[in-house]
């Protein structure tokens, strides 16, 4: 796999940063887009655009063929059963928002419970915080192990009588923790229990398939993805989406309209009103493109040799202290540098062309339990190299000349 001939698809890499090259280390927060996907949003828009499942005419029509061709791109590369079981949505903040909330209406109760974890993104929090407080439902956590992980026995401890929602996250956007989601679902469906999975960190990286899986929602973000901003998947058991509610009301989404009653679209149309990210759905179907143009299983193994090269780097570095050394490791490496604050060095990076994140990462429950209140990360894409990590080394150095540590 020529790494220096895909990166030249990635525009981006020819600006400049500071006077430096791009070492761009936070893909875990959005990717870069290659030039496919730049370029088809501009040719929809350019010569192609019209509403989509509106008018009869020749560019509506095109534009929803376009667009359903996408849902089955997403359906054969996720290896869900059905393509009506793949919805769309402006993000997976939203995909998690629309399972909650459907779920909070059908399905729970007061005095049920949900089990998260304490790795999990605010996206799979604040949702089922809603619940909490409207139905009073309670949320418990599995805890993690001193690694940063949460092994299949945290959460079998955790599970009550009461527990109807296990909702948890795939790859976690700080430690990097794998969990093992086909053994989670496995336990949680012998009790009853539904799975709702939070896969923007794991779909970027790790082969995906529902059926093998077998959860009963799983929730994407496009734009981790080399795909375009504000655009998201949920993938959706039939019989679930079948059984629960609309999330929001509008245009397409509705079968018939009467003053005293209203009937709904058939899946997926049903959770996709008004008018969708049109342009955004058919530019993702060149993200699936590129990625399954390299394979996924190459990407795979190109980003675990830098994760593990770029780990023996930071551990050698005196100072630095990795969060996290989960036995299943993602793409995502987190640190701190005693005597530094995680924004300064995200700053000082930033002089060197480096971009990486610094903060709570949007969670702020694991930072707490870490005893931290920020830390600094360093995230791979399939355009990154090991020299990339030479360079962040390097500066951490010269962060430390900076605030006098050794």
């Amino acid at each position: 796999m020529n790494i220096s001939q895909i990166k030249k698809e990635f525009p981006i890499f020819d600006e400049k940063i500071h006077n430096n090259d791009l070492v761009y280390l936070d893909s875990a927060n959005s990717s870069q887009k290659p030039i496919a996907v730049i370029d088809r949003i501009n040719d929809f828009y350019s010569k192609q655009f019209s509403n989509v499942g509106r008018s009869v005419h020749y560019l509506s029509v095109a534009a929803t063929n376009l667009y359903e061709n996408t849902r089955i791109s997403v359906q054969k590369y996720i290896n869900a059963k059905d393509k009506n079981e793949i919805v769309f949505t402006k993000g997976a903040t939203e995909a998690l928002n629309l399972v909650a909330n459907t779920l909070g209406q059908k399905y729970l109760q007061e005095g049920d419970e949900i089990l998260i974890t304490e790795l999990e993104h605010h996206s799979n929090y604040v949702p089922w915080h809603f619940l909490r407080k409207s139905k009073n439902i309670k949320i418990n956590f599995a805890e993690i192990n001193e690694d940063g992980d949460v092994p299949l026995e945290n959460i079998e401890k955790a599970l009550t009588p009461r527990t109807k929602v296990i909702a948890i996250t795939h790859l976690s956007n700080v430690t990097g923790a794998i969990l093992p989601i086909k053994e989670i679902t496995d336990l949680a469906h012998s009790k009853g229990i539904i799975v709702v999975i939070d896969g923007c960190q794991s779909a970027p990286h790790l082969k995906l398939d529902m059926q093998d899986l077998d959860c009963d929602f799983y929730a994407i973000s496009c734009h981790k993805m080399y795909g375009p901003t504000g655009l998201g998947i949920l993938y959706g058991k039939k019989k679930w989406l079948d059984e629960l509610p609309p999330y929001q009301g509008g245009g397409g989404m509705i079968k018939e309209v009467k003053k005293d009653r209203i009937s709904y679209g058939d899946l997926p149309n049903k959770y996709e009103a008004g008018t969708m990210a049109t342009a955004q759905v058919i530019a993702f179907d060149q993200s699936i493109k590129f990625l399954e143009n390299i394979g996924i299983d190459k990407i795979m193994l190109h980003e675990k040799e830098l994760i593990e090269y770029g780990q023996e780097l930071l551990r050698k570095n005196n100072s630095v202290k990795l969060i996290g050394n989960p036995k299943n490791k993602g793409g995502v490496l987190s640190f701190i540098v005693e005597g530094i604050h995680p924004h300064d060095i995200a700053t000082i990076l930033d002089e060197d062309g480096i971009a990486i994140r610094a903060g709570h990462h949007c969670c702020q429950i694991l930072h707490d339990k870490l005893g931290i209140a920020a830390s600094a990360r360093a995230s791979v894409g399939i355009y990154n190299t090991k020299d990339d990590f030479d360079k962040l080394n390097n500066s951490i150095n010269n962060c430390k000349k900076i605030f006098n540590l050794k």
